[in-house]
C-alpha cells in the first residue's frame, strides 16, 4: 500500500487532528481505569488488560499524526459541561471514563478506515474488548463481596423487619436476602427499597427473593430463585450480566443443573427440617459433604441452622451458612450475628 501515512500529505490534516485527539482521549481514559484496577482492586488481570489496550492504542499514535496537533487552535479545549466537575463515587468515575474510551475508539474506528482497513478493524476489536472489561469490572465488586461472605441472612416476616436487619448489619453481616411470601407487590417493592438502601449504607449485598423485576427496580445486587421460579437465563435477561443470581438446591442433580445454568451461588439444604420449607424433608449433612466435593461456585448450607447445630454443619465441611430464625427471632440480633461470624471465620475459636 506504500507509506501508510501518505494520506496525511494528500490533504487530510483535519483527519490527523481527529485521530490525534482521540488517541490521547482513549489512552487517558484507560489509564484512569487502570489505576483503579491496580490500586483499588489489586487485580492483576484487569490491570494487564488495561495496560495492553493502552499500548495497542499507543502503537497507532505515530509522530506523523502528532505533527498536526494544534492545541491552541482547538475550540474543544474551551468547551466544558457542569457535570464534568462533579464526581462523587469511584463507580461514577469508572463509568464516565469507560464511556470516554468507548466513544474515542468508535471515532478512531471510523476515521481510521481512511488510513487503512487494518486501523479501522483494530479499533473495532479494541472497542469490544473494552465493553467486555467494563462488564467484568461491573460484576467484580459484587462477586468479591459474595466470595468473602460467610453468613447469609434470609429474612422472615416480622413487624420490626428493618430494625432486625439493621442490628444484624451492625454486627458485621454482609449479605441479606429479603424474603416474604405473604405481602403484595407494592409492599414488597417498598420494603425492598428500604432494605436495599440500608444494606448499601453498611456496605452489604442485598438480594431479593424470587422477583428479578423488583430487584432491578430497587437496584438490588441480585435475586435468589427457588426451583419453581424463573430460569436463571430469564432472570439474567432482566438483571443483566453484573447482578448476582442464586438458586436453591436440595439434591446433587439440582446442584449440577444450577451450576450448569450459570448460578453465581447456590443454597444447599435444607440441612435440617425447618418451617421455612414446610413439608420438605431434610437433606442432612450428607448433602453438605457432597457440596464440599462437587460445588464449583460459592454455596451456603441452609435450613434450620442455629448456634447449637452449627458445629455439626462446619464439621461436614461447610464454610458458609444461611440462617433465618437464628437471627430474625434473636433478642439481640447483632450479638448473634457476631457469634456466628466468629465461628465462621477462617480461624475459628478453639
Amino acid at each position: 500500500m506504500g507509506d501508510k501515512y501518505d494520506w496525511i500529505g494528500s490533504g487530510s490534516p483535519e483527519v490527523a487532528r481527529i485521530l490525534d485527539a482521540n488517541l490521547d482521549r482513549a489512552r487517558e481514559g484507560l489509564r484512569v481505569i487502570e489505576e483503579w484496577c491496580r490500586f483499588g482492586l489489586n487485580h492483576g488481570e484487569f490491570t494487564q488488560a488495561c495496560k495492553h489496550l493502552r499500548q495497542e492504542v499507543a502503537d497507532w499514535h505515530s509522530p506523523e499524526i502528532r505533527t498536526f496537533r494544534n492545541t491552541p487552535g482547538d475550540l474543544g479545549t474551551e468547551l466544558t459541561h457542569p457535570q464534568e466537575a462533579i464526581r462523587s463515587t469511584v463507580p461514577q468515575i469508572l463509568q464516565v471514563n469507560f464511556a470516554r474510551v468507548q466513544e474515542a475508539l468508535r471515532v478512531l474506528e471510523e476515521y481510521g478506515k481512511l488510513v487503512s482497513p487494518d486501523m479501522g478493524s483494530a479499533f473495532k476489536r479494541m472497542r469490544y474488548r473494552v465493553y467486555t472489561l467494563e462488564s467484568h469490572l461491573a460484576i467484580y465488586p459484587r462477586r468479591s463481596k459474595l466470595l468473602q461472605a460467610r453468613l447469609y441472612l434470609v429474612t422472615a416476616p416480622t413487624e420490626n423487619l428493618i430494625a432486625v436487619v439493621e442490628s444484624a448489619l451492625q454486627g458485621g453481616l454482609t449479605l441479606v436476602q429479603y424474603r416474604d411470601k405473604q405481602v403484595d407487590s407494592r409492599v414488597l417493592l417498598d420494603n425492598s427499597q428500604r432494605l436495599c438502601q440500608l444494606c448499601h449504607q453498611y456496605g452489604a449485598l442485598f438480594i431479593v427473593n424470587d422477583r428479578p423485576d423488583i430487584a432491578a427496580a430497587v437496584d438490588a445486587d441480585g435475586v435468589h430463585l427457588g426451583q419453581q421460579d424463573l430460569t436463571i437465563a430469564a432472570a439474567r435477561k432482566i438483571l443483566g450480566p453484573d447482578r448476582i443470581i442464586g438458586r436453591s438446591t436440595t439434591n446433587p442433580d439440582e446442584m449440577a443443573q444450577a451450576i450448569a445454568e450459570g448460578a453465581d451461588y447456590i443454597g444447599v439444604g435444607p440441612v435440617y427440617e425447618t418451617p421455612t420449607k414446610a413439608g420438605k424433608a431434610a437433606a442432612g449433612t450428607a448433602y453438605v459433604r457432597h457440596a464440599v466435593a462437587h460445588a464449583t461456585v460459592p454455596w451456603f448450607a441452609i435450613g434450620g441452622i442455629d448456634l447449637t447445630n452449627l458445629p455439626e454443619v462446619l464439621a461436614a465441611g461447610a464454610e458458609r451458612v444461611a440462617v433465618v430464625r437464628a437471627i430474625m427471632q434473636a433478642e439481640v440480633p447483632n450479638q448473634i450475628t457476631q457469634t456466628f461470624l466468629t465461628h465462621l471465620s477462617p480461624t475459628p475459636p478453639l
